[in-house]
């Protein structure tokens, strides 16, 4: 894994399990490609260039080889075409699902967002089944989106 950080080789703020935590996935940019490996099923550099959240191309290589080198993702070369690098959660990348479902649902209940409130809704009533679809498709390697993207400035919809 040449040019991989080794987060695992980095000194700790603390021994506290939120700050260890936030060390690995803390800032924006990591949270929203986990996010768009999870629900959206982005798997290409260009995917997530292309998100609409306007990550600049230098920040979303770091942020993708340090989680890589956190053990959250995982990168393989595709058959087709050996520069296209083929991103895929972890297990220890797939366990954050709970976490990113409480954001969503959080962040829609307390924020004006581009995100349909039924849609919303339907996750925060059925929390459970929407984890284990997430982890199925996971699993099966099924990129077929969970979620669409929501609206970016169009931050007409609701709060919860």
């Amino acid at each position: 894994m040449a040019g991989v950080v080794d987060e695992t080789k980095r000194k700790r703020r603390s021994g506290c399990p939120v700050s260890v935590s936030l060390e690995i996935f803390g800032d924006r940019w990591s949270l929203l490609i986990l996010r768009d490996l999870m629900v959206r099923g982005y798997r290409t550099f260009k995917e997530f260039e292309q998100a609409g959240e306007g990550i600049a191309t230098n920040v979303l290589a770091d942020r993708l080889r340090r989680l890589e080198g956190a053990g959250m993702l995982t990168r393989k070369m595709e058959d087709s075409d050996g520069r296209r690098g083929i991103y895929r959660l972890t297990e220890k990348g797939i366990d954050l699902a709970p976490v990113m479902l409480e954001l969503l649902v959080w962040g829609a209940r307390h924020e004006q967002t581009g995100a349909p409130c039924g849609v919303i809704d339907h996750m925060a009533t059925n929390r459970e089944a929407v984890l284990k679809e997430v982890r199925r498709r996971w699993e099966e390697q099924d990129p077929t989106p969970f979620l669409p993207r929501f609206q970016g400035s169009g931050l007409k919809t609701q709060k919860l």
